[in-house]
């Protein structure tokens, strides 16, 4: 039987004892009276003791069937006891328990027991009622407790749009872990009984307790704010769901306290039926899709349609004797609800006043923004539109020089002055990391230097990027609003819309670190600790200030802007993605000019089922998103396991880990990595609360040099080709697996498998190679992992296109279009003309954007010098996709005749902007 420390997951360690507890009491049912049978029973007790301490959070079995199924073994009916928790493995496996009762006594007939063996279609499952359970703290006896679920129980009506069932645990500290342990949980309600220790002790479960957060802060409360206190704890780690409150204090002593996630408090004693009245509204207001209903709705409706869209209701494809496989391979829902209709139920994406709106501010609450906006063309439309839509020509933004490439577009459209910041390099696996704060910090401050700062507009940053590196975004926003307190930012969350239904993972989203800035900077204490720090710092210079965590001022506008590819990692059809607005100035400033840019992106004829998805996938999240984040993540742990601890797979491939990939000076926790095969499970809680970077574990970055092949190679040729397992991004000598809400175990299993082919493979292969061809291979993989250009930084713009000599900004705007005329540009090859061309001593400048894949971000802009590593980079390039370069003629580059031309009109630019300062 594994350890408790094998398991990241409590959830993980619960499935694998049911099944081997199911195992091992089969086993005991056929040997009982042999040898064997002595054995069967050891382990059963050991799997009896483990389960015992987290049933307790579960309704299903529920302790009460757990301890009499216990009691059947203790008493030796051996035969019951796999009977029963044959049927309880089997229930948690196929979900039968939310759909139905399932009994547990081998005389019991069971009519529906087949429907455990198979699995239901969507059409018969979306028919259930949706099951989920609620929480009661109080500590009760066993009378009391089967009162209390019976009055419950009495409230019933078979209209109820939802089934529940109860769990009920004794004190404040089993609230939290049952919350941040069962999924099921949807709705709390604390009565004034409850006490504070909890008497679990088992080191998974303290690691759930851990993450709470503050727990350490609730001894000294007295018994009558345990209630209050529990609700405002929760809030922190599941804010979705809901809490009732039962108080036996007055109203006076309630009134002004922070309850959290409260949505009703019962006085005394409460009221069954408005209790249970309560619960079911508060999951419905989840529950609902306005635009999704909507929708479904539409497409029942008899229509004539004398409009666009030949499609809509089918039409073109019913009527045709040549399309039929489409209509056929869709189904007829998809074209009845196609519409190009914005009345009649509907609602229009550009000027929503009815269900879309609505869809939008749910989507608003349940990512904890402000505003949030639709958007049915991806997220490259959702970064320019909030690009175009706050930056004016002549702002300076500073930017992550390796972001997503439609950010670089974005500062085009504005005509900003760009500064690219350089994230810290990891040449030995060609990939960048993250732009480290200092550097930031030390832009602005030479700005500020330079009398520029009040030009500065915005600073654009990923997170997390793409190969799973997360920033301390609170941190990060806290001190460049230090600098510049009116700071905007836009924080690129393609890849990271799941983070906010993991405790863990939500305290580093923009839109929870806005909410806690704006909250802080309320507060008479942070006033104090800035007025003591402004004291100190008063004459300091640019060194003491790049080492000290700034504190921003009390009146510091909180401006965050979040763009989400829901579509990459929550549910929602191709393009589905969102914009999420936390701007205290949005609505006096800004509002008018994103409309304006929202409108310039957004299509008139934007595709509704991509919107009725995005409110279909709020809902999800909102009601199992945590469940299902807590089972990525387990994923992706397995996996590193695995990866890590299989002396076959040790030999080729190794298992990135957050120490490879973030620098020591970032992680201030001195975590190296998630795993050890001697220690077991970190807990990562601390470090995303403390480092600098953090590494997210859902991104499993695989190094594969020592197979002897690329990444690109190893992703196309081997896992592609031959055992149909999809990745998306790659480096010289990496792949990156990633995985995400709808990964399973048997996924994780299947890739581990054909790791382990290859590998035996290559043994295989080495085996029977001869001398010269074990050269070869040991030569491939000396260049793959050793012989590695190194990352160029970001060089400067060319003068012409810059303001000035102190600073680096540079409008890449005037680049951009100065090349749409061919006679401003020419071409000279990596190899000879390029080389003289440098040698010459004159600047090469590039006229294009030039994107390599990977790494998949411009290392070349327009307006952006050549430099000598730039061209050694590219000379050492052996991927085959290399964006905006021309291999039958060279790198585009302007001449020197436009170059000087180009410094001319700047120039004259230059002269009249500063008479009309003066």
């Amino acid at each position: 039987m594994q350890s408790v420390s094998d398991y990241y997951s409590a959830l993980q360690l619960r499935s694998d004892r049911w099944s081997a507890l199911r195992d091992a009491t089969a086993a005991l049912s056929r040997d009982a009276g042999s040898d064997k049978a002595k054995h069967s029973i050891e382990k059963i007790n050991q799997l009896f003791n483990s389960l015992s301490l987290i049933e307790a959070y579960w309704a299903f079995p529920g302790m009460q069937a757990f301890d009499l199924v216990r009691r059947q073994f203790e008493h030796g009916k051996y035969d019951d006891v796999a009977f029963s928790v044959q049927r309880i493995t089997r229930a948690l496996t196929t979900g039968a328990y939310r759909r139905r009762h399932v009994p547990l006594e081998r005389d019991s007939v069971d009519a529906d027991e087949h429907e455990d063996e198979v699995v239901q279609s969507l059409e018969a499952r979306a028919l259930t009622k949706p099951y989920f359970e609620v929480l009661v703290v109080d500590d009760l006896n066993e009378h009391q407790e089967r009162w209390l679920k019976n009055s419950f129980s009495r409230m019933r009506r078979d209209e109820d749009p939802f089934h529940y069932e109860i769990v009920v645990v004794p004190s404040l500290q089993d609230a939290l872990i049952g919350v941040l342990f069962n999924h099921n949980i949807q709705a709390i309600v604390v009565r004034p009984g409850l006490k504070m220790d909890s008497q679990v002790e088992l080191a998974i479960l303290t690691r759930y307790l851990n993450r709470a957060g503050g727990i350490e802060d609730i001894e000294a409360l007295e018994p009558e704010s345990y209630g209050p206190e529990l609700c405002r704890l929760v809030a922190k780690v599941r804010p979705e769901l809901d809490a009732y409150l039962v108080t036996d204090r007055s109203v006076e002593d309630i009134a002004g306290l922070d309850l959290g996630i409260c949505r009703r408090v019962f006085y005394n004693q409460e009221d069954f039926l408005e209790l249970h009245l309560n619960i079911l509204r508060g999951v419905q207001a989840r529950f609902k899709t306005p635009f999704f209903t909507a929708l479904v709705e539409y497409s029942k409706q008899p229509t004539g349609v004398f409009h666009a869209l030949p499609i809509s209701r089918g039409k073109s494809i019913s009527r045709s004797h040549w399309i039929q496989d489409m209509g056929a391979f869709y189904g007829p829902n998809i074209f009845m609800a196609e519409t190009s209709a914005t009345s009649g139920g509907l609602d229009s994406l550009l000027e929503p006043h009815g269900p879309i709106k609505e869809a939008q501010e749910l989507a608003s609450r349940a990512f904890g923004s402000k505003q949030t906006f639709f958007a049915t063309n991806g997220t490259s439309t959702c970064n320019k539109i909030v690009v175009q839509g706050l930056v004016r020509p002549g702002d300076i933004v500073l930017v992550d020089r390796d972001c997503h490439k439609s950010h670089h577009y974005g500062m085009v459209l504005a005509g900003a002055q760009v500064v690219y910041l350089d994230s810290y390099p990891l040449n030995e696996y060609s990939m960048y990391g993250a732009v480290p704060l200092r550097e930031i910090k030390h832009q602005l401050l030479e700005l500020k230097a330079e009398g520029k700062l009040d030009r500065v507009r915005m600073l654009l940053l990923t997170n997390c990027t793409f190969d799973g590196i997360v920033y301390n975004v609170e941190r990060v926003m806290e001190e460049c609003l230090a600098i510049k307190p009116d700071l905007v930012f836009l924080w690129d969350e393609a890849w990271f819309a799941f983070a906010r239904f993991g405790p863990t993972y939500r305290q580093r989203t923009a839109m929870n670190a806005a909410n806690n800035l704006r909250d802080r900077l309320r507060t008479d204490d942070h006033e104090r600790a800035y007025l003591e720090q402004q004291k100190k710092l008063e004459k300091a210079d640019e060194e003491t200030l790049l080492n000290t965590r700034l504190i921003p001022p009390p009146d510091a506008r909180i401006r965050v802007y979040a763009t989400h590819s829901t579509h990459k990692t929550l549910t929602s059809l191709r393009q589905g993605s969102m914009i999420h607005v936390n701007d205290q100035d949005f609505k006096g400033e800004v509002e008018a000019s994103f409309r304006e840019a929202y409108m310039t992106h957004t299509s008139t004829s934007p595709n509704y089922q991509i919107i009725a998805s995005l409110d279909v996938g709020r809902r999800q999240v909102e009601l199992e998103g945590f469940e299902f984040v807590q089972r990525q993540v387990e994923a992706a742990m397995s996996m590193r396991r695995a990866i890590s601890t299989h002396p076959k797979l040790q030999k080729y491939f190794k298992v990135l880990t957050a120490g490879d990939m973030i620098p020591q000076k970032h992680r201030e926790s001195g975590v190296q990595s998630y795993y050890d095969s001697e220690q077991g499970w970190t807990d990562i809680w601390d470090c995303w609360e403390q480092d600098e970077f953090v590494l997210d574990a859902t991104r499993v970055t695989l190094a594969v040099g020592g197979t002897g092949w690329d990444g690109d190679t190893f992703k196309t040729k081997i896992l592609m080709d031959k055992y149909g397992i999809q990745i998306n991004k790659t480096s010289r000598n990496t792949v990156l697996f990633m995985t995400n809400i709808g990964t399973t175990r048997s996924s994780v299993a299947y890739l581990i498998e054909v790791l382990v082919e290859i590998a035996s493979d290559l043994d295989d292969l080495l085996d029977d190679a001869s001398i010269m061809e074990r050269r070869g291979f040991e030569k491939r993989v000396n260049n793959l992992m050793h012989d590695l250009p190194p990352l160029p930084d970001f060089s400067r713009f060319h003068d012409s296109f810059r303001t000035d000599q102190t600073t680096s900004e540079g409008d890449i705007r005037s680049a951009f279009f100065l090349s749409y005329d061919e006679k401003n540009c020419d071409y000279l090859e990596l190899e000879g003309s390029l080389e003289s061309a440098e040698e010459g001593g004159a600047d090469v400048v590039s006229a294009s954007f030039i994107i390599p894949y990977p790494p998949g971000f411009p290392i070349l802009v327009p307006g952006q010098v050549v430099s000598p590593e730039i061209l050694a980079f590219m000379r050492a390039l052996d991927v085959s996709e290399i964006h905006g370069y021309r291999e039958d003629l060279g790198l585009r580059v302007f001449t020197q005749d436009a170059l000087k031309q180009q410094m001319k009109t700047n120039n004259a630019r230059l002269k009249l902007n500063a008479a009309r300062n003066k």
